[in-house]
């Protein structure tokens, strides 16, 4: 599978986007879908991964109640709402696809990685 991330862009704190990851390839929906962040100077981070049977969300505390992942099979898609942004928001945001993984997984589980999506929250 390859995956494509889009839908970053630049937002006023406390703004909201819709980010997408399409996957090419077959077999989507066997692969555990997780969203990454790095942030200038920081090290890539967890936010959000959505399980690969069931649909089982699993946030990072810093982005639970704000962000929301969510899966669509029929389009090889997986999404990202995320609302009431701040600055600590700010980073490239990457999806990765871990094959029949768990949605708590480390980062080095994840097999395939998209090639980021930047988003600014402005002050």
């Amino acid at each position: 599978v390859q995956l494509q991330a889009s839908g970053g862009g630049l937002v006023q704190a406390g703004g909201s986007l819709r980010l997408s990851c399409a996957a090419s390839g077959r077999a989507f929906s066997t692969y555990t879908m997780g969203w990454f962040r790095q942030a200038p100077g920081k090290e890539r981070e967890f936010v959000a991964a959505i399980s690969w049977r069931a649909g089982i969300t699993y946030y990072a505390d810093s982005v639970k109640g704000r962000f929301t992942i969510s899966r669509d099979n029929a389009k090889n898609t997986v999404y990202l709402q995320v609302s009431s942004l701040n600055t600590e928001d700010t980073a490239v945001y990457f999806c990765a696809a871990d094959a029949y993984g768990s949605v708590r997984s480390p980062p080095q589980k994840y097999d395939v990685w998209g090639q980021g999506t930047l988003v600014t929250v402005s002050s």
